[in-house]
């Protein structure tokens, strides 16, 4: 959905029509609200809202499934390091001390 000039609102004028604004937004429109001519925050409806959070979710999945088929391929490529090495490497590193 794009937005239109009209759906961009001052918050005194949200503040003074904001039973309209909600009706609006429940008919499916998104509106986003600005102050000091800036935007500030924008109204959709909840369920639109749920449905963005869930998108989110996946996408999140999505990734670790991702970072999980390269670490599986690491491992069958035979890149790995033990644990305590790494970690011990990575604490030496964030001291500044290199020596082991």
């Amino acid at each position: 959905m794009s937005i239109s000039a009209s759906d961009v609102i001052p918050l005194s004028q949200a503040r003074a029509n904001l039973s309209e604004l909600a009706d609006q937004v429940k008919a499916g429109a998104e509106k986003i609200v600005t102050k000091n001519g800036e935007s500030y925050v924008a109204i959709i409806d909840a369920q639109r809202l749920d449905y963005y959070h869930q998108l989110e979710r996946e996408h999140i999945h999505l990734l670790l499934i991702a970072d999980a088929g390269k670490g599986l391929a690491d491992v069958a490529a035979g890149q790995v390091k033990d644990a305590r090495s790494a970690l011990s490497a990575i604490r030496q590193r964030r001291t500044g001390n290199t020596s082991r």
